[in-house]
């Protein structure tokens, strides 16, 4: 699994940095683990929905939520159909630092490609920060079967915690956010029985 340097993310960062208003505060669409953990500063939090792409467990996972030997799933904005997510505003003047935490997060290795996406709220669109599954990249799981990702989340674990775990940190959280996803609902009710199997 190659690594990237931290000269690569600055790099990847920064370009993307450039492409918006100077001075401007920046946006950061989460779907994931960013919603319950974003361990960034933010100063507004707010829903919104992404069209073009959809939330799904289609990347894999050899160390945080996996092993060399056994990965897990975790999950990758795909193309096609809509999400609904999680903005958070960061102000102009964190934007630096808490990029780069971002960055050290997300960008660790290169599975996401990071674009500026529009993404619709009650009070307007803004474009923000989004991270979107490379489909060039090896850790990109394809489209595999409910029941195959299924077990695979309910037995895959890594030093950060089990896949259980974050499916059900993200579902019980979109869920008191008020945002419906019948997929991960359904997929959260799979994994239970291969648990107990």
């Amino acid at each position: 699994m190659p690594v990237l340097s931290k000269r690569e993310r600055d790099a990847s960062r920064r370009g993307l940095l450039c492409a918006s208003e100077p001075d401007a505060d920046v946006w950061v669409f989460a779907y994931g683990s960013l919603i319950w953990n974003p361990a960034f500063r933010f100063v507004e939090r707010r829903t919104g929905l992404l069209y073009g792409y959809h939330r799904r467990f289609c990347v894999w996972a050899c160390v945080g939520r996996g092993t060399a030997t056994r990965p897990g799933l975790v999950l990758g904005l795909d193309h096609g159909g809509a999400c609904r997510g999680v903005l958070y505003r960061i102000a102009a003047a964190e934007a630096e630092t808490e990029t780069d935490v971002i960055w050290g997060r997300e960008m660790l290795t290169a599975e996401y490609r990071p674009c500026w996406l529009p993404v619709r709220t009650a009070a307007g669109t803004v474009h923000a920060i989004s991270f979107v599954v490379d489909r060039g990249q090896d850790r990109y799981a394809g489209r595999l079967s409910d029941d195959r990702i299924a077990a695979i989340i309910a037995t895959a674990a890594g030093h950060v915690g089990s896949c259980a775990d974050y499916l059900t940190q993200t579902v019980t959280h979109l869920q008191a956010l008020g945002i419906a996803d019948p997929a991960l609902r359904r997929l959260h009710q799979r994994v239970s029985p291969f648990k107990d199997a």
